[in-house]
């Protein structure tokens, strides 16, 4: 029976740094405000003009395809996770293929929002498994800053710019890969969390411009409070179901979205901080990218055999877990 492996990994960050003294001469803020509130000093910000999400993800693919000797012909699909992409069609997956040269591969979008990584790589697996694919390429690929509103001092300090990519492969080590995920959405958290304007329920119009209904609306207190009980009781229950303590596991690799968020679940689930991946300081929120970028900075502390969990929360609400042992 095949099993699916993360068999590489890369990241790209642009160059360009917003910091939080900048920030605090665009907005009523300061650094000492956001670094007490959630944790982040700076963010990578993709300050080009016209290029969108697969940019990011392009320089993502391409790194991961040099730095593991890839042949670009021998991927068979690729699955971008994105909440921003570059047009409402063609698809951003589309874009980067054509950027990374992938001539043969297959590509689509798919979006979870900030779980957006954890969900592709179940649907890795499953092509995976399948057999129907042999060399999966998941990229998560955000510009963020294309939907914040610097005017509003609760959220423009929250987002970061960013990308990553993994290459899943097949193994037949019933002991290796990923293990096991779960999965929850909750359509009731909609109005928490979401950009109202510019969908088919709300086309753009001048009233939706002046509305700022392209911008990202956040009610914190909803969100911070639904992201802990979430991601905790998700983490909880893939490790009950694979017999997992908090001490059997390596690491736990969540949501880089708010260092009080994360500080909260690793404390109820039993993780002392050093045993939680966190890079959130000098990222801030990449929201599907998150993940996946924490995990490639840290590649070289992880050795094979980690057993790791994966945890996220995002707009929907959705939000799971991810038990998976490092074979990298």
């Amino acid at each position: 029976m095949l099993h699916a492996r993360i068999a590489g990994i890369a990241s790209y960050l642009p160059d360009d740094i917003l910091d939080n003294d900048m920030l605090s001469k665009m907005v009523d803020t300061n650094d000492e405000w956001i670094t007490t509130r959630v944790g982040i000093k700076k963010r990578h910000i993709l300050n080009m003009p016209g290029a969108g999400s697969s940019y990011l993800g392009i320089k993502a693919v391409e790194k991961l395809l040099h730095d593991y000797n890839l042949n670009p012909d021998d991927i068979d699909v690729l699955i971008c996770a994105t909440s921003n992409p570059d047009y409402r069609f063609p698809s951003t997956g589309s874009i980067i293929c054509e950027g990374a040269n992938l001539r043969h591969a297959y590509s689509y979008d798919m979006e979870a929002a900030c779980a957006g990584f954890i969900v592709a790589l179940q649907e890795a697996r499953a092509y995976i498994c399948s057999g129907i694919y042999r060399k999966v390429v998941v990229v998560c690929t955000e510009k963020m800053s294309s939907m914040v509103n610097y005017q509003d001092r609760s959220t423009c300090p929250l987002f970061g710019d960013g990308a990553a990519a993994v290459l899943v492969e097949p193994t037949e080590d019933e002991n290796s890969g990923i293990i096991d995920a779960v999965f929850h959405v909750d359509g009731t958290g909609r109005d928490h969390l979401l950009m109202k304007g510019g969908g088919s329920a709300h086309p753009a119009t001048q009233e939706t411009l002046d509305a700022g209904w392209h911008l990202l609306f956040q009610d914190g207190r909803a969100v911070y409070k639904h992201a802990v009980t979430n991601m905790l009781t998700s983490t909880l229950d893939v490790m009950a179901r694979n017999n997992l303590s908090a001490d059997d596991v390596a690491y736990l690799i969540p949501h880089q979205a708010n260092l009080r968020i994360i500080e909260a679940v690793a404390d109820r689930a039993k993780f002392p901080m050093d045993k939680v991946l966190v890079n959130i300081e000098h990222t801030g929120n990449t929201s599907a990218a998150s993940i996946p970028i924490c995990l490639d900075e840290y590649k070289n502390k992880l050795k094979k055999g980690d057993k790791l969990v994966l945890t996220a929360f995002g707009a929907g609400f959705t939000w799971g877990a991810m038990y998976l042992i490092w074979d990298l």
